[in-house]
């Protein structure tokens, strides 16, 4: 299948679906998330696979068993491309649209400690700090789970104390509901925003391990 854009239907699944979270809604209308969400969310994914790998193209199901909101579909697509633990690049549609994203979006453990060890280093630590910098200037909001202290075992004058606070470390942009999201052109969107963030999935396929 071609990738032609995410119809107008698409966006308007999700609109409904926050307000009619239920299984009757699903049943009436899952028609239109197989044609209008998941088949052009495969088809975007294919045609980066060459260039950036598979992408997993997540299910539409939400796990409620531990949750308190027990509401059972998720109101967003997702795929996702991993180059290495819990780290790779996203693209996503829902109601308000279509965005993108790269980065590291879980560590713990083993995964952290070595991220916060590469941080802490001045030549990798330096050279995050320049790929996060230039991602902002070309418009990426940097964003990532946060300590409000200082990590344990380092210091609170460490010159990267800002970088060694996040658990995790995300670029991302919001394409919305751009009148190109409908159209083939949002998958030159996707590459180039996916180019542009290559070295920031490069460095973290690089020294986040475990």
């Amino acid at each position: 299948m071609e990738f032609t854009g995410f119809p107008t239907a698409a966006l308007d699944f999700y609109d409904d679906l926050e307000v009619d979270n239920t299984k009757s809604f699903w049943e009436a209308h899952k028609h239109v998330y197989a044609e209008s969400v998941r088949a052009p969310m495969v088809a975007l994914t294919d045609a980066l696979a060459a260039e950036f790998g598979t992408a997993k193209v997540f299910r539409p199901y939400r796990d409620v068993r531990f949750a308190k909101d027990k509401t059972p579909y998720k109101t967003h697509q997702g795929a996702f491309v991993a180059v290495g633990p819990a780290s790779g690049w996203y693209v996503e549609v829902a109601a308000p649209g279509v965005r993108v994203g790269g980065g590291v979006y879980e560590a713990s453990g083993e995964r952290l400690a070595a991220l916060r060890e590469a941080m802490a280093d001045d030549k990798a630590g330096s050279a995050l700090e320049r790929i996060l910098r230039d991602l902002e200037r070309s418009g990426f909001e940097i964003s990532g789970q946060r300590l409000k202290t200082v990590p344990r075992g380092y210091d609170k004058d460490h010159p990267r104390i800002e970088l060694l606070r996040m658990r995790t470390v995300l670029a991302g942009r919001s394409y919305g509901f751009e009148p190109f999201v409908h159209t083939p052109e949002l998958l030159d969107r996707v590459r180039q925003d996916w180019r542009r963030m290559r070295p920031l999935v490069n460095w973290l396929a690089e020294h986040v391990t475990g």
